[in-house]
C-alpha cells in the first residue's frame, strides 16, 4: 500500500485578511506543517497573531543567484516536506495560479506522482484587487505581465495591461524603459501599492517618472489603460494597419481609395530604389524613412487584397515566417551546415520543392531559369540565371574562359556596329553585357552594385571637371573634349571621388 501525502497549496490573498478565503483558512488550521514562500505579505502578521506557526523560504533568495534557481529549489524543498509529513500546506501570496513560479514547478515535478496528492486552494488575487480598486472591467481585454519578463511579454496597447511584481526601484527602472519602447515616455500609467487594502496607494504618473516614486515595494503593480485614437506618441505595425484601413474607408482619402495593385506598382519600385540609395549612402536615418515607405507598400497591397477577400497582412506575415523556418533547417531543425555556400545550395533544393508544392510547372531546369522574374533589373537577372545554370554544370571551368567570351562578343559587335540592323546591334550589345556579367559572377562581384559604383564615380569626376573649369573662368560649353579630358585625367590621377571631397 502506497502512503499518500497531502499537499495543499493555499493562496493568502491580495493582502488583507478579507481576501483570505474560508477554505484557505480551514486548510491552514488543519495542517500538520505550514510553509510560506515568503513572510513578506501583510496577511502573515495577522496569521501570527492568530497563533499559526510556520516556516518560510526567504533565506533561499539569499542562497541562490537567480530567481529561477530560487523557485526551483523552493519547489523541490516543498515536495520533500510533503513526503515527510502527512498534511502539509504551502502558502503563497495572492492566488496560487497567478504569478507563482514555484507552484508551476511543484505541479511539473509531481506530474504522475502516486505518493503526493495536491490540492490548490484559491484566494483573491492581486489582479482581482487591482481591477476592483481601479474599477476596470477585464471583459474589455486584459493582459497580465510579469515585470521580470517584459522582454518576452510585450504589452498590448489595445487592451488593459497589469504589470505585477514591480517590487523595487531597480525593477521599476527596467519596466520604465521597456514600456517607453511601446508607449513613449509621457504616456500616463497608474502605479498601485497594497491593492485591496485600506492603506492602498494609487498614483497616476507619466512613464518616465515610474522609478522616481519613493514608496515602491514588493506589493506594487502597474496598470496601463488602452491607447485609443490615431494621435499617439508611439506607433506599431497594428497602428499602420488601422491607418491604412481608415485611408481606404468610405470616408477616407479619395486618392488612396482609387489605388489598385497595378497602379501601385511604380511606387513600390520607386520606394525600393530610394531605400537602396539610402543604404548605398550609409544614411541610416534616411533608411528608417525609406524602410517605412516600403513597408507602407506592403500594407497597402495587403489592405487592397483584404477588401477583395484574397489575402490579408496576417497571411503575408504567416507565409514569410513559415518560409524562413522551412528554409533554415540548420537553425530551426537538426540539419548542420559548414558554410554559407552550403546554405545557398540547400536553399536551391528547398526552393525547388516549394515550387513543386505550389504546383508550378518546373519540370525541367529550364523552367527554373525562366522562373527568375523578368522585371528585376537586367544585370541582376543575368547574374541569377547564370548562377542557376552553373549549379548543373553549364559553366566555364576557369575565369580566363569567361574572359575569352567577352573578347568574342566584342569582335561580333565590331562586325555589326557600323551597319543599319539595329536589332542585330542590340543583340550583340546584350551578348557582350551578358558575358561581362558572367566574369563578374566568377569574381564574386555584384554587377548591379559595380555598375552603380561606376556611375557614381563618373558623376563625381565630372563634378571635378566642372569645378576646376569654374576656378579657371572656363565654361563647359566652350571647352573642347581635350580640355575636359585633361581635367578628367587629373581627377583620375588624384583618385577623386566623393570621399576625397569630405
Amino acid at each position: 500500500m502506497i502512503f499518500v501525502s497531502k499537499l495543499a497549496i493555499v493562496g493568502l490573498g491580495s493582502g488583507s485578511m478579507d481576501s483570505l478565503t474560508v477554505g484557505a483558512l480551514k486548510k491552514l488550521e488543519e495542517a500538520e506543517r505550514i510553509f510560506l514562500r515568503t513572510a513578506k505579505h501583510p496577511v502573515v502578521k495577522e496569521l501570527e497573531k492568530k497563533g499559526f506557526i510556520f516556516e518560510t523560504f526567504d533565506s533561499f533568495y539569499e542562497k541562490y543567484e537567480t530567481f529561477e534557481e530560487v523557485y526551483e529549489n523552493i519547489a523541490r524543498e516543498v515536495i520533500e516536506k510533503a513526503k515527510k509529513y502527512q498534511k502539509v500546506v504551502y502558502a503563497v501570496p495572492g492566488h496560487p495560479y497567478v504569478g507563482e513560479k514555484t507552484v508551476e514547478y511543484i505541479l511539473n515535478f509531481c506530474d504522475g506522482c502516486a505518493d503526493i496528492s495536491i490540492e490548490l486552494v484559491p484566494a483573491v488575487s492581486s489582479i482581482d484587487a487591482i481591477l476592483s480598486d481601479l474599477k476596470v472591467d477585464p471583459v474589455e481585454g486584459l493582459k497580465i505581465i510579469d515585470a521580470l519578463s517584459l522582454s518576452e511579454q510585450r504589452p498590448d496597447k489595445r487592451c488593459h495591461n497589469i504589470v505585477l511584481q514591480v517590487y523595487d526601484k531597480f525593477v521599476a527602472s527596467e519596466v520604465k524603459l521597456k514600456l517607453a519602447e511601446v508607449y513613449g515616455d509621457t504616456h500616463e500609467v497608474v502605479v498601485i501599492k497594497n491593492a485591496g487594502m485600506r492603506d492602498r496607494k494609487i498614483e497616476k504618473v507619466p512613464i518616465y517618472e515610474i522609478d522616481r516614486l519613493d514608496w515602491i515595494d514588493y506589493l506594487t503593480s502597474l496598470y496601463i489603460p488602452p491607447v485609443k485614437g490615431f494621435f499617439q506618441e508611439k506607433y506599431d505595425i497594428y497602428d499602420l494597419l488601422d491607418i491604412m484601413k481608415a485611408l481606404r474607408a468610405e470616408d477616407g482619402c479619395p486618392w488612396d481609395r482609387e489605388q489598385t495593385h497595378k497602379t501601385l506598382e511604380k511606387y513600390l519600385i520607386e520606394e525600393s530604389y530610394e531605400l537602396v540609395d539610402a543604404i548605398e549612402k550609409e544614411a541610416e536615418d534616411k533608411m528608417v524613412e525609406e524602410l517605412g515607405d516600403v513597408l507602407l507598400q506592403v500594407v497597402f497591397h495587403s489592405q487592397i487584397a483584404a477588401e477583395r477577400g484574397t489575402f490579408d497582412f496576417g497571411e503575408v506575415v504567416d507565409r514569410i515566417c513559415k518560409k524562413m523556418i522551412w528554409r533554415h533547417p540548420h537553425v530551426f531543425g537538426e540539419e548542420k551546415v559548414k558554410n554559407s555556400q552550403e546554405v545557398l545550395d540547400k536553399w536551391e533544393k528547398l526552393k525547388w520543392e516549394e515550387k513543386k508544392r505550389e504546383e508550378k510547372e518546373l519540370n525541367s531546369y529550364t523552367d527554373v531559369l525562366r522562373d527568375v522574374p523578368r522585371y528585376v533589373p537586367a544585370l541582376m537577372r543575368s547574374f541569377k540565371v547564370q548562377e542557376k545554370a552553373s549549379r548543373v554544370g553549364f559553366d566555364w571551368d576557369r575565369v580566363e574562359e569567361a574572359f575569352s567570351k567577352i573578347y568574342e562578343e566584342l569582335e561580333e559587335l565590331k562586325e555589326v556596329y557600323k551597319g543599319e540592323n539595329k536589332e542585330k546591334i542590340k543583340e550583340e550589345i546584350g551578348d557582350l553585357i551578358f558575358a561581362v556579367v558572367n566574369v563578374a559572377r566568377f569574381l564574386d562581384v555584384d554587377p548591379e552594385q559595380a555598375t552603380h559604383q561606376t556611375v557614381e564615380k563618373f558623376i563625381e569626376r565630372f563634378s571635378y571637371i566642372e569645378r576646376e573649369a569654374r576656378k579657371k573662368g572656363m565654361k563647359l560649353e566652350n571647352m573642347t573634349l581635350s580640355d575636359m579630358d585633361a581635367f578628367w585625367n587629373e581627377a583620375k590621377a588624384n583618385n577623386f571621388n566623393k570621399k576625397n571631397e569630405k
